[in-house]
């Protein structure tokens, strides 16, 4: 029945080392596909980039996202009738977390256009709302945690990138407290994405695993989203007769009136949105978490990163500059390899199929998948294969990525032994535009403080599994401003 398995995972789970509990079994085992039985339930796992360019590519259409999108996500980033434990899902279908087929393509293309280089290389209000965020960070030398900055950060980008208002905005309009109720609302949601199979089969005892808490925190979230998409939908419905193409494709693109443009169905515009703000914010503040705790231990690195940073004279970086910024673009992939914040995904058949490899003796041969079989595989395995990455594959070390003219080097190119933004179909249409919100905001914060110090007594980086992968102990340090900065 695989209760050893349950359990291990349990205990490795509030351990905080899961992660690297799941990738000693290939170890262990020395193959990187292999079963598990967990109560009953036989699972697949695989560390092979063939695989995983299979699942998410060549046959995509073979593939889906299961049974997560019929019961955890729904009462938060779905229509909310899984508060009463519903079961119905016909009108879940929304949302790039929860929809599969049609669907799918038809929220990606909504949100496409928000994600074009258009949209995110006019730096004006990162260095806006950079400017108010960075008057909170000590100036004198006392110990901070980056991470809850990051994450306030990063929600306040995307308010004003999704909703074109800030979070302070929101707040003033009856939001106050809508922050704290989606974070509670993304743990409980984690939590029934784990276990939420065997919580429904309790559903009387609800209330001991937090429900009530739940219902709240959807209801607040709900309530202030609805409000502004009822807004949206009065001001389209009022300016739709006086808009012509040629004024609308001038005005800058917000993803909640571009929602209200191509549906009238206001669930809808609401879970759309929901399932944006989650993937926009998390993954961002995850990555700029890592990044500063790796900077605080590893004084090589900082010093590494400053002296590119001194080259840009002090000014605001621009989008082609951050570009050109070789080791930075590094440290960014190395963190994402070594820690990549979606560190495990999964897929269920559709139809019977098959995977390339991971059959056979040798586990070459190819191997056969049977409708509704669920595999699932490991970021953080396949990222530190010692034949994809080398024996350091370990080791945080940037440089790997970085080509070497004198010696002919060429840097890494690992191809679908790297995913850290998904691939094929589902790639992460929003990855240019995290990557661009981290490099601007590591950029300003090195031109505000020269030097660092972490004030976290744990060497090593420890994971806290979430909708996305955080490091446990958060980013505590001491900056040290520069005697002489430029005004801000």
């Amino acid at each position: 029945m695989g209760l050893d398995t349950f359990w291990g995972s349990i205990r490795a789970f509030h351990e905080h080392r899961l992660l690297s509990w799941s990738a000693k079994h290939f170890e262990e085992l020395e193959v990187r596909t292999l079963g598990v039985n967990i109560l009953g339930v036989d699972l697949i796992m695989t560390i092979e980039p063939k695989n995983l360019q299979t699942i998410l590519a060549l046959k995509a259409g073979h593939w889906g996202l299961g049974e997560r999108r019929k019961t955890s996500f729904k009462p938060l980033l779905g229509d909310g009738k899984g508060l009463q434990w519903q079961h119905d899902t016909a009108d879940l279908r929304t949302g790039i977390f929860t929809t599969d087929g049609p669907e799918s393509a038809h929220s990606r293309g909504m949100l496409r256009p928000n994600f074009t280089k258009k949209q995110f290389t006019d730096f004006a209000p990162l260095e806006r709302r950079f400017v108010s965020w960075s008057k909170d960070i000590p100036k004198d030398g006392s110990t901070v945690d980056l991470a809850g900055h990051f994450f306030h950060l990063t929600i306040a980008f995307s308010a004003e990138f999704l909703f074109g208002e800030s979070v302070e905005a929101l707040a003033a309009r009856g939001g106050e407290g809508f922050e704290d109720a989606f974070d509670s609302g993304q743990n409980h949601t984690f939590f029934l994405f784990r276990f939420g199979t065997w919580i429904q089969r309790l559903r009387p005892l609800g209330s001991l695993f937090g429900q009530k808490k739940f219902e709240e925190d959807c209801r607040l979230v709900h309530q202030l989203v609805d409000h502004l998409v009822d807004e949206a939908f009065a001001k389209e419905s009022e300016t739709a007769a006086q808009k012509d193409e040629k004024s609308s494709s001038s005005e800058r693109y917000i993803f909640l009136a571009e929602l209200a443009r191509r549906t009238a169905n206001r669930e809808r515009a609401r879970s759309e949105l929901l399932n944006v703000l989650v993937a926009g914010r998390d993954t961002t503040a995850s990555l700029l978490t890592t990044v500063w705790f790796m900077l605080s231990k590893r004084p090589d690195l900082w010093d590494r990163l400053q002296s590119e940073v001194e080259e840009l004279k002090n000014g605001p970086p621009t989008f082609e500059q951050l570009g050109e910024m070789k080791f930075l673009q590094a440290l960014l992939k190395e963190s994402l390899r070594l820690h990549p914040v979606v560190p495990q995904n999964y897929r269920e058949a559709l139809q019977d199929t098959t995977l390339p490899v991971g059959a056979g003796l040798n586990g070459g041969a190819p191997l056969k998948i049977v409708k509704g079989q669920v595999v699932a595989w490991s970021l953080y395995a396949m990222h530190r294969r010692k034949d994809l990455y080398g024996d350091d594959a370990e080791d945080f070390k940037p440089e790997r990525w970085l080509d070497e003219p004198a010696t002919g080097r060429k840097g890494l190119r690992p191809g679908w032994g790297y995913l850290p933004f998904n691939g094929g179909a589902r790639i992460c249409l929003g990855q240019q535009y995290a990557l661009t919100q981290v490099s601007y905001t590591t950029v300003r914060l090195c031109q505000l403080f020269s030097g660092i110090e972490s004030r976290d007594p744990c060497v090593k980086w420890r994971e806290k599994l979430h909708f996305t992968c955080l490091n446990l102990y958060g980013a505590k340090v001491s900056l040290k401003p520069r005697q002489k900065t430029r005004e801000l």
